[in-house]
């Protein structure tokens, strides 16, 4: 008789009863639930270099992006029927509808859960009826008792696969396929290569690995043409598969062997701990906070397993599961917090491995370029967040950077630029680097650009240009392409540049991609990249701006006059970066110059909304054009009793509003924040109501310590004229005369920072 070998997938004790079994029985042949146009790459399995978890990628030859997977661990039963038939020279096969059907009817079945929960139809779970039968609430609860916590060997190997054969064959009497109509055609595939393989091999010599849910299924005595009838008419694409390397943290995702599991690193633990598991977790989680700095002692270890033990045999189980070792970590190596707690849940319970896949796995050409290029610069695929920081005067840090821009280009996040918390210059770049599994589909789509990452993100980067109609869109390309350095994409990106450029007159949209550019001619420099194009384009663009601006600032409305405030900060950054320091704040003549023209006539323009008019105050005043006095004396008008209060609060919002310094100004110059207070005291109750949401958004974004001394200084009141403020009292906010004292205790760390001597000036 066929030995049916109904699994959970994923389940150490699963997989374990499965090997016990296989032991035993000596099948000649073993046939697995998964895709056969895998057969071809099950030999891998065997290959030193393939190290799980790993997963099955089926993808539409001409469309990568339908993927699906099926992942396998180390504790899969899969995996370990795989491992065990090719350790005996036993033929293995996959059986399950092939992958061209199943991804081919995906759009259909997503059809029909939608119909099905419109209907009102519910999908079983068979795991969970069984649970509930026998008397418990958590089905996970009940599967770790009956199956998991099984220990290794004893017993008739086949026993436990006869119970569980039983209760699926009762279940699927009661309902049916359950609310899986597509695993009538899956099951009825199998029971086509099953007939195939017992004529090969004989009845009693085949093995089958599957769900158990489908065990009735196969045992059920129906003809090869009612099978065949269930198959006709089955849509078809053409597929391609291969291994890829595969995560603990995905291992729940329900894609392929749908079982996810919520401790895929308990799980793994169960499964290769040869004895006392529970005291060896809890070595683990002791070995874990050691590593963190927290005093963990043996003594923690002892009384933390008597505890998840005495727990157990509270609550009427056989052995201390997941749920009484993390309250007995939590009572005693955690001292009742959940914070460490949560390290063990992220780093063991469900963990961060990664698996490998050797070399000889089928790949796309553009995969292999990739990991080539990745070992060349020592740039390791990790399934863990990382931090990487580059100097790209370095060329190695340099190449990486380029790699890892070209890789976002096409398509495939395997890195984030960050603000990184070493030097702000351009010399410099911080990425978050974390390779997920599903950056393999995305490497597999990028992959109709091109054979290697260069001549795919080339060719990516030319045909957005064509086809890009904002003027935006082709600046940040550009930018894009100097930071991954195309220069083959360059000509083509400059000529959409200019293109775009000559027809686009909206001001906005100009001031909106001038940033982009003038990034672009910094990182040309820093890169040694010819940018006398871009500069032609990014200097014509800034005159367009400045000529068309004050009238494009005119007559806005609230939401037109935020986002106009950002393309002034915008645009004062590029012009700064453009000019790059070669114009002094005295130079009226050149671009800056002419930019602090333009922010003094928004300033001076009455139908300029106040949030422009603060902000190009604002601007001026740092840029060193505006003196503190004329700066008062705008506020000042702007808070005048003239002023419609939402006006006036509007140009407060625009001149200290944001993250941006603003309430630093008004600590150290107490004449505005005198103006702004006298302004605040004296708005009508009415009026009051409808500026708060201005004055809240200003306000909020300063940080508490700065609105802790503004309220300080407010509850102070302004000095009195000739009180606490002596003539050599210079910069209003700050103290009257040197505190010699608090000067000289400083004094001795302000030379260390500066590495000075004691006697150096």
């Amino acid at each position: 008789m066929t030995l049916l070998l109904g699994v959970r997938h994923h389940g150490p004790g699963s997989a374990r009863a499965v090997r016990d079994a296989l032991d035993a029985a000596v099948p000649a042949a073993v046939l697995i639930e998964g895709p056969p146009e895998g057969d071809a790459l099950l030999a891998l399995a065997a290959d030193e270099e393939m190290r799980p978890p790993v997963a099955l990628l089926a993808h539409v030859t001409d469309d990568p992006g339908r993927a699906a997977f099926w992942p396998m661990a180390e504790f899969s039963p899969e995996w370990v029927a795989i491992r065990w038939a090719l350790a005996h020279e036993v033929p293995v096969r996959f059986i399950d509808l092939p992958a061209a059907h199943s991804l081919a009817m995906e759009a259909e079945e997503k059809e029909e859960e939608e119909k099905a929960e419109g209907a009102g139809s519910v999908r079983i779970d068979p795991i969970g009826v069984l649970a509930e039968t026998a008397g418990y609430d958590d089905a996970e609860r009940w599967w770790e008792d009956v199956v998991e916590h099984r220990g290794p060997g004893g017993g008739d190997a086949l026993a436990p696969f006869e119970a569980l054969a039983e209760a699926m064959g009762a279940l699927r009497e009661e309902y049916g396929d359950g609310g899986y109509a597509r695993d009538l055609a899956r099951e009825a595939y199998m029971r086509i290569q099953l007939r195939t393989a017992v004529k090969e091999f004989g009845d009693d010599r085949v093995a089958v690995v599957c769900g158990a849910w489908h065990v009735p299924a196969l045992a059920e005595k129906t003809t090869l043409a009612a099978d065949r009838a269930l198959l006709k008419g089955l849509p078809r694409v053409k597929a391609e598969l291969t291994w890829v390397p595969w995560t603990h943290r995905r291992l729940a995702r329900h894609s392929g062997y749908g079982a996810g599991i919520d401790s895929p690193g308990w799980y793994g633990h169960l499964f290769g701990a040869p004895d006392r598991p529970v005291e060896r977790w809890m070595t683990k989680v002791a070995g874990l906070l050691r590593e963190e700095d927290r005093i963990v002692s043996p003594a923690h270890v002892i009384e933390a397993v008597r505890l998840a033990e005495t727990l157990a045999a509270m609550r009427g189980r056989p052995l201390a599961g997941l749920g009484e070792t993390t309250d007995a970590i939590r009572a005693v190596m955690c001292e009742g917090s959940d914070v460490p707690l949560s390290l063990v849940q992220d780093r063991l319970v469900v963990g961060d491995v990664l698996g490998e896949v050797p070399d000889a796995a089928p790949a796309v050409p553009l995969q292999r370029d990739l990991t080539r290029t990745q070992r060349t610069l020592r740039l390791k695929a990790e399934a863990v967040t990382r931090e990487l920081e580059l100097d790209l005067r370095k060329e190695t840090d340099a190449s990486r950077s380029r790699l890892l821009h070209r890789l976002r280009l096409l398509g495939v996040g395997w890195g984030e630029p960050t603000g990184g918390r070493g030097s702000t210059g351009t010399f410099r770049e911080s990425w978050r680097l974390r390779w997920e599994p599903e950056l393999s589909v995305r490497v597999a789509e990028a992959g109709v650009w091109g054979t290697t990452v260069l001549s795919a993100a080339t060719a990516k980067a030319e045909t957005r240009a064509v086809s890009a109609t904002a003027l935006a869109d082709v600046t940040a390309l550009a930018e894009q392409c100097l930071l991954a350095e195309l220069p083959d994409a360059l000509p083509v990106v400059m000529q959409a540049l200019a293109d775009r450029a000559a027809l686009d007159a909206d001001v906005g949209h100009l001031a909106q991609a001038l940033p982009a550019l003038a990034r672009s001619l910094r990182y040309g420099d820093v890169r040694s990249t010819d940018t006398a194009a871009l500069g032609k384009v990014a200097a014509g663009l800034a005159e367009r701006i400045c000529v068309g601006l004050p009238p494009a600032c005119t007559g806005l409305d609230a939401d037109g006059a935020d986002q106009m405030r950002g393309h002034l900060d915008g645009v004062q950054t590029a012009i700064g970066l453009l000019t790059d320091g070669s114009e002094g704040p005295d130079n009226s003549g050149g671009l800056r110059g002419r930019w602090a023209q333009v922010l003094l006539k928004l300033t001076e323009r009455d139908s300029v909304a106040g949030v422009l008019r603060g902000r190009a105050a604002r601007l001026l005043l740092d840029d060193g054009r505006l003196a503190e006095d004329e700066a008062a004396r705008l506020m000042g008008l702007a808070l005048s009793p003239g002023t419609e209060p939402v006006d006036a609060a509007a140009w407060i919002e625009g001149f200290v509003g944001g993250a941006s310094g603003g309430g630093m100004l008004l600590v150290h110059d107490e004449r505005l924040l005198g103006l702004v207070d006298a302004w605040l005291s004296g708005v009508s109750g009415d009026a009051f109501t409808d500026v708060l949401p201005l004055l809240r958004r200003t306000f909020a974004a300063y940080e508490p310590g700065v609105r802790r001394t503004l309220g300080e200084l407010v509850r102070r009141g302004p000095a009195a004229e000739g009180q606490g403020r002596p003539a050599e009292s210079g910069a209003p906010g700050f103290g009257a005369g040197i505190d010699q004292v608090r000067a000289d205790a400083v004094e001795p760390v302000v030379r260390l920072l500066l590495g000075l001597g004691s006697g150096e000036r």
